[in-house]
């Protein structure tokens, strides 16, 4: 690992932001502003994992919590602290993933070397501090492999306010401060200027799905949802394996890691640079797209395809990644990430195990009285079924046939689905069922159905709405 110490130059101390002392002690924080770290994040064959600073700038008003400021959720593939120059108190903390730690778990980082451009968000510090980024070791500690010092004051810190696009950003739903509530910024790519009314529909019916699931129907009154709307010269985004391309505010696109459905942006400057026009926690991409597909990152960026006819269950999917760390619990889709280890790590995902030791589960709370670890289902039977499936699915997609073909290819498999693994004995209850995490063998998943299993109109499964339930939490009052 390759640890770097970048020292910026100190100049004269500047406050004029409220000051509030920071409850883990130390340098008090400047909550009327966000700072962001923007740095580099590159590897590839011959080259350690290295990381270099970006700039340091002004992200606009400080949204989260001012009482909640340590992660003690242990989640992401990637942990960040601020702490004390002097003392090194701890003074803020959040894990998080990145389109980074996905890449490099694909087979491309063997042959081709990358560089993602990244960005850590917390409170304006007052004082001198130093920033630690720490990576989740095979032991599930975390290491550090990056340190930056960071003195507000410094000529280097560009303290300029950034540029809002107020005339296009308009308040969804609103229950109180954005320090006592989670801010969701949702933003509209591949638009044109006059379709911002069917943005401001497309996004009100994906937060209404949002809001019928547990537990976000219970605790919808613990968020804020602002929109904003980004005109693109032409409908759609950029989908280069179908030979359509675009170029959009954002640059999100299909085909992220040559997957047909994934879609993410890369261009993380100029998504964050955007949604500096709003408070914000968590940010969600809707694109202006028939073709089904999405993308969701924890504590990163999540995005759905509006029009597909499974819009509203990748919105929701989706949404579980980015918000709450949710793993994808299916495993007979075909991805684009090294699978097949013959010894399985415990995953820091709360919602998928190695289970090493049934006794210790991590949710063995939840589990139904009398199930047994691990869990016994039709494993088999739901396999071939599935395998038939994806043979078609990849044949439609070859063929580049009509959305309509796989529209009712998916419609088939879910109403198979749904009541196939309904009727098993075990089909209802908490238990540790095998095949997760892209994974057949080795990995378990808490029900034999979830949102983050199949399409299925099953919700969130009762683990997966506690993991759900405990983000909540960090960000509301």
């Amino acid at each position: 690992m390759l640890i770097r110490l970048l020292l910026a130059s100190p100049v004269l101390v500047f406050a004029f932001f409220p000051q509030t002392p920071s409850p883990s002690g130390g340098a008090p924080w400047s909550f009327g502003a966000t700072m962001r770290v923007d740095y580099f994040h590159t590897g590839g064959p011959g080259v350690p994992e290295t990381l270099a600073l970006d700039r340091i700038v002004n992200d606009g008003p400080w949204a989260g919590s001012r009482t909640q400021l340590v992660d003690t959720t242990d989640l992401g593939k990637y942990l960040f602290e601020v702490r004390a120059a002097t003392g090194g108190a701890l003074l803020y903390s959040r894990g998080f993933a990145s389109v980074y730690g996905e890449w490099e778990t694909t087979a491309e980082p063997k042959t081709r070397h990358r560089t993602y451009h990244e960005s850590l968000r917390f409170p304006w510090p007052s004082g001198p501090v130093r920033v630690v980024l720490k990576k989740r070791q095979a032991d599930n500690r975390f290491a550090p492999i990056w340190t930056t010092d960071v003195d507000p004051s410094s000529r280097f810190v560009n303290r300029a306010a950034p540029a809002a696009q107020v005339e296009q950003l308009s308040t969804l739903v609103e229950n109180g401060p954005p320090a006592l509530k989670v801010d969701l910024l949702v933003i509209g790519e591949g638009y044109t200027a006059t379709e911002r009314q069917k943005f401001h529909g497309d996004a009100t019916r994906l937060l209404d799905a949002l809001f019928a699931e547990e537990p976000f129907k219970s605790r919808r009154t613990a968020f804020n949802v602002r929109t904003l709307h980004l005109p693109s010269p032409e409908r759609g985004v950029n989908r280069p394996n179908a030979g359509v391309f675009r170029r959009t505010p954002l640059s999100t696109e299909y085909n992220i890691f040559d997957s047909e459905r994934y879609m993410l942006t890369l261009d993380n400057r100029a998504l964050r640079d955007t949604a500096s026009a709003a408070p914000y926690e968590f940010v969600e991409i809707l694109v202006n797209e028939r073709t089904y597909g999405g993308g969701g990152i924890f504590n990163d960026h999540a995005t759905a395809a509006v029009d597909s006819a499974f819009a509203t269950y990748v919105f929701v999917h989706e949404f579980g990644h980015h918000f709450a760390a949710l793993a994808d619990e299916y495993y007979t889709s075909d991805v684009a990430y090294a699978t097949g280890a013959p010894v399985k790590s415990e995953p820091w995902e709360p919602n998928i195990t190695a289970l090493r030791d049934p006794a210790a589960l991590k949710w063995h709370d939840l589990v139904t009285p009398g199930t047994p670890l691990p869990t016994p289902w039709e494993k088999h039977a739901f396999e071939q079924h599935s395998r038939a499936i994806q043979e078609r699915r990849r044949e439609i997609r070859k063929r580049n046939a009509p959305e309509a073909e796989m529209d009712a290819l998916f419609r088939e498999q879910r109403d198979w689905e749904t009541k196939f693994l309904a009727a098993m004995t075990h089909g209802r209850a908490v238990g540790a069922f095998e095949g997760a995490g892209y994974e057949a063998r080795g990995l378990y998943r808490p029900q034999a159905d979830c949102i983050m299993f199949t399409r299925d109109p099953v919700g969130f499964c009762r683990v997966c709405q506690r993991a759900i339930s405990r983000i909540i939490d960090l960000y509301s009052k």
